[in-house]
Order: structure tokens, then C-alpha cells, then sequence
């Protein structure tokens, strides 16, 4: 069976369009149409009935899709196992949104390398569909991410709060940011809060949908931005960038999601690590904000702490 047959058949189905399909695998419409028309020959069945509005699984094809899913998890299973270089007894293969990467994932690569010499690791970097994608094919077992996407075969657990403060490039700065502040779009639920509680700062002609690499830019432009405080807090010490007094701060949460059947020694050993590091940052966060209530003439509320939004994790489909 040809693999590349099966990751077509899987996008078609998660975009339910051909267009969608050729846009995530990198590939002309005509070559999906051609890939799909393969397989379905290959089956003596149509897999998707094609209108207008999309493509949409036949009987058939919904009855197809768990096979083809279980035919790439082993496929998967196996590139990564036959692949395993010498000296090492086996693989773990871990995915992450950007902003996580930085101090949390690198740190859990550290911690568990010097746990587990013997496993051969790979790092990816993805947003949450991206991520979620690759967890359900078996492309990687376990994923840091802001936004999990719940799905059969997936266990999605809370690791930390993350806390998004307001920090400035200028030392000495206040709540009066015109002209001088960067919107960092931290999802839809920091967006409904950041203009319930900072109207004036909601247009401010400039929106960075960045993530933490939004660091950078914030504090070379003298500007002032919404960042992660155990992001921040080196920057913080070595007096690159300044706390805002007053200002709210926004908890957003960090989940771990594993694949249901990876082996429960590595789940154990990662897990372990990944919580000893994010302890680590824990405290450094708790700095943060206690130096951030110490600067404040009233202790700063949450951002969208009178909103009630959804939760993070998307309900089960």
C-alpha cells in the first residue's frame, strides 16, 4: 500500500475538500484527485462523494478511515523503530507549539535525555492542528500544546498555568501604552478578554500572532507587549524588559497530550521529566508575579477573569 495514498485519504477527510487537502500536503488539486482515484480503485469502492460544498466520506469511506489511520500509526511505528541508530534501544519522537519549545521543551529534552541515554529522540514544531494531526498519524507520542484538540486514541492532561504578563522595553513604564504597544494574539479566549478589560489597546495597528518570538521584536522596537513570565523573567533580570505595574496578567494553561499507546516506561520517564522542569519554571513564574503585585498599588487582576469562556480543550468529536 502506498503511504502516500492513505495521508491523502486522511486529509481529505479532515478538510472534507480536495483544495484543503493539496494545500496541507504541499501538492497540486489534480494530485489528490489522482492519489484518491488510486486508492479507490485499489478498493472497487468511492470513498468520498464530490460536490460543491466538498468532499464527503461514503459509507465505505468512513468505514475505511480507522483502517487507514491504524495502516499509518504502523507505518509510523515502524520508520521510527528500523530507524533507531545504533547504540539506541528505541525512539520517542515529541512535538510542541514555538512558544513551549523555548526553556520548557528544551529543558524537558535535557532532563530526559540524562534519565534515558538509551532513547533516541526527534523534535517537532507545529501549531495545535498540525500537532494534533501528527499525534493522531503516530508521527510523534506526545505534544506540548496551548490548544489540545481531543481525539480517540489521545489522553490530554493539564501540566501548568501559564501566565501572560505585560511587559514594556522602557524602564519605569505605566498603563499609558498609545503608540507604543504590540497586540500579541495569544488565541480567541486572550482576544475576548484583552478587549473586555484593555478597550483602549485593542486596535493598536500592530498584531503579532507570534508567540513568545514576539520577545524580540517588543524589546528592540521599544515597545510593550503581553508575554510569557517564565519567558520574560531573564529578560526581566538582566533589565531588557520591565514589568507594567497594575497591569492584568492572563493565566493560560499548558497541556501535555499522549499518545494512548505509547509504551508506559517512556510515558513514565517523560512525564517525570516534563514535571520537574515545569516545577523549575513554576517558581520562576511565581517570581514574576509576586514582583509584579510588589510594583502595584492593588494586586492585578486576571484578564477576563469576569469572562466565562470555554474551556481550552476542544470537547471530544
Amino acid at each position: 500500500m502506498d503511504i502516500a495514498l492513505i495521508r491523502t485519504f486522511l486529509e481529505v477527510a479532515a478538510n472534507g475538500s480536495f483544495a484543503g487537502a493539496s494545500d496541507r500536503l504541499f501538492v497540486t488539486q489534480s494530485a489528490v484527485s489522482l492519489r484518491i482515484a488510486r486508492l479507490e480503485a485499489s478498493l472497487g469502492r468511492p470513498l468520498f462523494t464530490r460536490s460543491k460544498a466538498g468532499a464527503e466520506l461514503t459509507d465505505a469511506g468512513r468505514h475505511f478511515e480507522s483502517y487507514a489511520l491504524s495502516l499509518l500509526r504502523t507505518w509510523e511505528e515502524a520508520r521510527q523503530q528500523i530507524a533507531v541508530p545504533e547504540g539506541f534501544t528505541t525512539s520517542l519522537s515529541v512535538g510542541a507549539q514555538y512558544s513551549l519549545w523555548a526553556r520548557l521543551g528544551f529543558g524537558w529534552l535535557d532532563r530526559f535525555r540524562a534519565m534515558r541515554p538509551d532513547v533516541n529522540l526527534r523534535a517537532e514544531l507545529g501549531m495545535a492542528d498540525r500537532l494534533t494531526r501528527f499525534l493522531v498519524e503516530g508521527v510523534i507520542q506526545m505534544g506540548l500544546l496551548y490548544t489540545p484538540h481531543l481525539r480517540p486514541g489521545l489522553a490530554v492532561e493539564k501540566l501548568m498555568d501559564e501566565q501572560l504578563v505585560l511587559v514594556a522595553s522602557w524602564p519605569d513604564p505605566d498603563m499609558d501604552l498609545a503608540g507604543r504597544y504590540a497586540f500579541v494574539d495569544w488565541g480567541p479566549e486572550f482576544v475576548q478578554a484583552h478587549a473586555l478589560h484593555l478597550p483602549d489597546l485593542t486596535n493598536p495597528g500592530l498584531t503579532l500572532s507570534l508567540g513568545a518570538m514576539s520577545a524580540e521584536y517588543i524589546r528592540q522596537r521599544g515597545l510593550a507587549g503581553y508575554l510569557p513570565a517564565r519567558y520574560v523573567a531573564r529578560h526581566l533580570d538582566r533589565g531588557e524588559l520591565f514589568l507594567v505595574p497594575d497591569a492584568p496578567s492572563f493565566p493560560y494553561p499548558v497541556w501535555t497530550v499522549w499518545r494512548e499507546d505509547l509504551p508506559e516506561d517512556l510515558r513514565s520517564a517523560a512525564e517525570t521529566a516534563l514535571r520537574k522542569v515545569a516545577a523549575g519554571l513554576a517558581v520562576e513564574q511565581d517570581q514574576v508575579m509576586s514582583r509584579l503585585e510588589s510594583i502595584s498599588e492593588e494586586t492585578p487582576t486576571a484578564l477576563g477573569s469576569d469572562w466565562s469562556g470555554g474551556s481550552h480543550a476542544d470537547e471530544q468529536e
